[in-house]
């Protein structure tokens, strides 16, 4: 490369950098460029896999938090589930136990009376007494049986209810990944629920300027349009580490968004500080 190719180069370059300071410099009432975000973006999936049998929504739709949105075959455990709801409300092993033990005490206390007055001997006492913690470990383990069932029953209800994917937030439901009748495996995706309302906005500001914001300080955001205004935003997060190459600090900001308008708009962040 000749002498005047590497200085236009060089000029080159240096005219870029240059362009690139000046931009990120955020001169009062210049504002800074950035991107609006989903508040929340979020993949569904079940954890067991199975049949669908139900898309309770379609693309594009609004759904509130607990919105119940695919649901799989749970015939078979609901079946379970009925047999388990019985079982854990059966205690008749555990009243059989009670009223075993309950005999083997009297029954000890008659031995005791009748060895008190040399009708019984110590052997027959001992043998009553051990008959009677044995009756009364039974009842512990009759009791146990049943809390063992009650918490199968309630693991059966935990298993059926991850069978119905319900949405986690209130958004938007932006992708379908099934269709009625389609067999999914455990962990794919299935629906992606969006919410747009707040935005998020990532302003990467100039490292000098970043010492002046602080955490929930108001922001000026201007959307794409004239007609649409400026909205107020917040701060939630001011990154404790700078980005050493461009000597800016990520903030994050997060504005109202009751317009619905869609994530991705580029925008412009005014600090009433710089």
């Amino acid at each position: 490369m000749n002498m005047t190719m590497r200085f236009l180069a060089c000029f080159i370059i240096s005219v870029v950098l240059f362009v690139f300071a000046s931009a990120a410099d955020a001169r009062p009432g210049e504002g800074i460029t950035a991107i609006t975000a989903p508040s929340a973006d979020i993949y569904l999936s079940f954890i067991q896999p199975g049949k669908i049998v139900n898309v309770f929504v379609r693309e594009g739709d609004m759904v509130q938090a607990g919105q119940a949105l695919v649901q799989q075959d749970n015939a078979a455990e609901l079946t379970l589930l009925s047999l388990l709801r019985e079982q854990s409300r059966d205690i008749s092993r555990i009243e059989t136990r009670k009223a075993v033990l309950a005999q083997k005490k009297i029954y000890l206390k008659r031995l005791e009376w009748a060895a008190e007055r040399s009708s019984a001997t110590e052997l027959e006492v001992e043998d009553a007494k051990l008959e009677v913690r044995i009756a009364r470990s039974s009842l512990k383990e009759a009791e146990l049986e049943q809390k063992l069932k009650k918490r199968k029953y309630k693991e059966a209800k935990i298993r059926i209810a991850s069978m119905r994917l319900r949405s986690p937030i209130a958004g938007s439901v932006e992708e379908i990944g099934v269709e009625v009748g389609e067999s999914v495996d455990a962990l794919s995706d299935v629906v992606r629920v969006v919410g747009t309302d707040p935005l998020r906005i990532d302003v990467h500001v100039p490292l000098d300027k970043g010492r002046a914001i602080s955490l929930d300080q108001a922001a000026t955001i201007i959307f794409p349009g004239s007609e649409q205004g400026s909205s107020k935003g917040k701060i939630i997060f001011i990154s404790t580490v700078a980005d050493a190459a461009s000597s800016t600090l990520k903030v994050r900001i997060e504005v109202p968004n009751k317009s619905n308008r869609p994530a991705g708009e580029r925008v412009t962040v005014l600090f009433p500080e710089l």
